[in-house]
């Protein structure tokens, strides 16, 4: 008998069947541009009027100055003074962020299809809430108040206008900034799925130098920072009740998780403290350790209070 958990282990593949990972990885392609196109297109239509979104920008640095965290405008001026600071902020807002978004999700649906639903689902649910505030509270970007701030990515590099057209973009979404949530969120499953030194490191860094890039660059209070880890952190959470009512539930009730772009995750699942449990059916052999024949393939009800029963 092999007891299943309802946590992800996504480092560890099991017998489910699969459909060929050309056609899974082209599904979820789809599923990830899709909804970026979504969001882009419902966020260059909630673009509200200019004179409010510029009197927010003035009323965030009213609250930081309040706070005592009004140093946008100093620190860009420092990073203005070097050519080469300057270039790199510019580099890490534009290539830092979808560059970096895109093949995290590809190498985790390759390699720890659990973590990959989690990341995909937050970005998913933290960006629907983003998109609420970007109608609700539209927020000058620090560059678009007069005479203060300099926009050094439209000045000094043009490959930002091709990753995000300006067509399908609010000039006045700066509050929250995804571009410091998603990274945050990025950075938080690197730190958990990676095995190595580097890739942990990368995870902590990545976040960090997005905090310096997006105030440098003069794209975002640091205000804007705060919310947008805070409105990722809730993605976050959503993403896990997505899973614990969605896929946790579908193993419980016994469903083959098999479906392109949904199944449960590349894991065996491991169940501590009792519960109902389910092994998923698969042609493919058993882990080494299982029975070899094929009733390893049945569904174990697990008494919560009795213990299980073992064949």
């Amino acid at each position: 008998m092999h007891v299943v958990s309802l946590l992800p282990e996504p480092d560890r593949r099991d017998g489910v069947r699969r459909y060929a990972w050309p056609i899974d990885l082209t599904v979820q392609a789809l599923l990830v541009v899709g909804a970026a196109l979504l969001y882009f297109r419902v966020r260059g239509v909630t673009e509200g009027s200019v004179t409010d979104a510029v009197q927010h920008g003035y009323d965030v640095l009213h609250v930081e100055r309040w706070l005592g965290i009004d140093v946008e405008e100093s620190f860009q001026n420092l990073v203005l003074g070097s050519h080469a600071l300057t270039t790199f902020a510019n580099w890490v807002y534009i290539w830092g962020h979808w560059p970096v978004i895109a093949v995290t999700l590809i190498w985790l649906h390759r390699t720890r299809r659990g973590e990959y639903l989690l990341l995909r689902n937050a970005i998913f649910v933290s960006g629907a809430i983003g998109l609420v505030i970007f109608a609700l509270y539209p927020v000058a970007p620090p560059r678009h108040l007069p005479d203060r701030f300099v926009d050094t990515v439209t000045e000094l590099s043009r490959s930002y206008r091709v990753l995000q057209p300006p067509r399908l973009i609010n000039e006045y979404a700066a509050m929250p900034s995804l571009h410091m949530g998603w990274n945050l969120l990025v950075g938080i499953v690197l730190f958990r799925s990676g095995r190595h030194v580097a890739l942990r490191a990368f995870g902590v860094a990545g976040p960090l130098l997005m905090a310096f890039a997006i105030v440098a660059t003069g794209n975002h209070y640091i205000l804007d920072a705060v919310v947008g880890s805070a409105v990722a952190l809730v993605g976050l959470a959503g993403s896990h009740l997505v899973w614990r009512f969605v896929y946790a539930r579908r193993a419980q009730l016994g469903e083959q998780p098999d479906v392109v772009g949904d199944d449960v995750g590349d894991a065996p699942y491991r169940q501590a403290g009792g519960g109902f449990a389910v092994r998923p059916a698969s042609s493919e052999q058993p882990l080494a350790g299982e029975p070899a024949d094929d009733d390893w393939r049945e569904e174990v009800l697990v008494d919560h209070c009795a213990g299980y029963r073992s064949r």
